[in-house]
């Protein structure tokens, strides 16, 4: 059985990385990326061109993207097995945070 890489090196995610790979469970180029993650965040977060191609080319290399495609110059991103592993744990982060805060916050 395959040992379980230990991601927590990537923890915690910046805002920005966490809409990043939250928006790239499906493949999706650069314009697509930064349209999702202004959905997802609900317009609290945008992300400009050179933030994110910054954030992909530091993405990719640490293996958490991969790109899966290109087409009249627009590359497709997509989440690797080890980018869902991260996304996963800092989901569970946040859960964590949230709980703690509500039981804090609804004693006061």
């Amino acid at each position: 059985m395959a040992k379980k890489e230990d991601v927590t090196k990537y923890l915690p995610l910046t805002e920005s990385t966490y809409y990043i790979l939250l928006a790239l469970v499906e493949p999706l180029h650069g314009y697509g990326v930064m349209l999702k993650v202004e959905l997802l965040s609900q317009g609290v977060v945008k992300i400009g061109p050179g933030t994110l191609y910054g954030a992909f080319q530091q993405l990719e290399k640490e293996g958490l993207i991969i790109k899966v495609g290109e087409e009249q110059r627009r590359k497709s991103y997509v989440l690797t097995t080890k980018g869902k592993t991260v996304l996963q744990d800092q989901i569970k982060r946040l859960e964590i945070m949230t709980k703690n805060g509500l039981e804090i916050i609804s004693s006061l």
